[in-house]
């Protein structure tokens, strides 16, 4: 069991990074749909984001962005021609979908996969199924991508398995680790894996199917004993907690969450304590935080990261800090008797704004030392290769990017320049389509 860590493979912000305002159930990106972002700074924010996971001692990493705008998808739809007139005719012709090919939503990588650690499969590899992301197109052309970037980060076959998205549409909707957890005293022993699953609401509809989640633990060969499936309420789902990471964060020994995150709350930790008897639950009574306050400050979207010593750190968006009821809560958590000791607060306020806080920005990998060493190693950041990345942003993004700039077949040569020079920075050779 020693020699284990969680790695933290964050997305790396695209230069297409816009409000268009395209997942329903998402309050926070409705709410800004059609204002002007910051493509720099959402990039500089994520970045400095994983420089301050490295400085508490944490293993971190990165996943690339997608290439946008996702001309196959648009080529497919019937827009023909050079890559210009593809743009040009998308943009009078169907405006709404060329800013879903634009999107630069796979750099919110808690959304990429579902992973299992080696301690826990048959065959002692670490286990990757790229989620299907059905529920919205944006979204849906992310996988075969990102499956291919994980294989990339994630070649050895000595260690890593590669599963295929699941198949069947928004009947087994799948969205990655955004609805799973996983508990173990710590990293390196055997866990238990909770699998959260929804059903519609009055307001929006459910995106993780509970059948997606079955199969998925089936894909990596999961004890059923240590496998553990539980409803989202609905009335989360309805206050716009779309995923359930929106409402609570396991890490090691403890969940942290809301009271409300369960559809049947007492049935839910009665069947998690019975398969983690070691889990510490710290859970926020609606009476202290409402459903409102958690999902508009994302609280427990908060990454919660084990540090040495024993310590467990909330990394947590200022927007938390800012909630006084938020606030109050956590600096209750921190002075209680349990394991979380630490609340950092991070301006990730350009990802906020598209309803991403610091959690879905990460997909959590936990690694033995020897499985970090068969990682692809210019995907794991040290502070030189953060000065790189942002020397690169700097370069290649804007400062302000409009939906409607989505439009200028110039902006699509811009946003491949600057991948073309990402790939050549960290040695990808002809990763993207638009380079072959």
């Amino acid at each position: 069991m020693t020699g284990y860590a969680e790695v933290n493979f964050d997305g790396l912000i695209g230069p297409t990074h816009n409000y268009a305002g395209l997942a329903l159930g998402n309050v926070a990106s409705a709410k800004n749909a059609g204002a002007v972002s910051s493509p720099k700074s959402a990039a500089r924010q994520g970045l400095a984001k994983m420089r301050a996971l490295l400085e508490l001692g944490c293993v971190q990493g990165f996943l690339p962005p997608l290439p946008r705008p996702h001309l196959p998808s648009l080529r497919a739809l019937g827009f023909t021609g050079s890559d210009r007139q593809v743009i040009e005719k998308a943009a009078k012709a169907a405006p709404d979908v060329l800013a879903n090919v634009y999107s630069a939503s796979s750099m919110w990588t808690a959304n990429a996969a579902t992973v299992a650690p080696s301690p826990d499969t048959p065959d002692g590899k670490v286990h990757f199924t790229p989620a299907n992301l059905a529920a919205n197109f944006h979204r849906a052309i992310e996988a075969p991508d990102t499956a291919r970037a994980l294989r990339h980060i994630f070649a050895d076959p000595a260690h890593f398995v590669h599963h295929a998205p699941l198949p069947g549409g928004v009947h087994f909707g799948d969205e990655g680790a955004a609805n799973h957890g996983r508990l173990a005293p710590e990293h390196g022993a055997p866990g238990v894996h909770l699998f959260v699953y929804g059903e519609d609401g009055e307001r929006f509809p459910a995106r993780q199917k509970k059948r997606a989640s079955e199969a998925v633990a089936r894909l990596h060969g999961l004890a059923r004993e240590r496998t553990v499936f539980v409803r989202q309420a609905r009335a989360a789902l309805d206050a716009g907690a779309f995923h359930n990471d929106v409402v609570g964060v396991a890490n090691a020994n403890v969940l942290f969450l809301h009271e409300e995150s369960f559809e049947t709350r007492a049935r839910a930790l009665d069947a998690i304590r019975a398969a983690a008897p070691f889990v510490e639950i710290v859970e926020a009574p609606s009476r202290a935080v409402s459903l409102d306050d958690a999902v508009s400050s994302y609280l427990f979207n908060s990454q919660l990261v084990s540090l040495s010593g024993g310590e467990m750190a909330l990394i947590l968006p200022v927007e938390s800090e800012e909630n006084p009821r938020t606030r109050a809560f956590i600096d209750e958590v921190v002075a209680a008797n349990n394991p979380i000791n630490r609340a950092i607060f991070l301006d990730v306020r350009e990802s906020m704004r598209n309803g991403g806080g610091p959690a879905c920005l990460r997909l959590r990998v936990v690694l033995s030392a020897q499985e970090r060493r068969a990682v692809n190693q210019s995907f794991l950041l040290d502070a030189r290769k953060i000065d790189a990345l942002e020397s690169w942003v700097d370069e290649h993004y804007r400062d302000r990017l409009s939906v409607e700039d989505l439009r200028d077949p110039a902006f699509m040569e811009e946003a491949f320049a600057a991948l073309d020079a990402l790939a050549d920075l960290l040695g990808m050779g002809a990763f993207y389509d638009f380079q072959r």
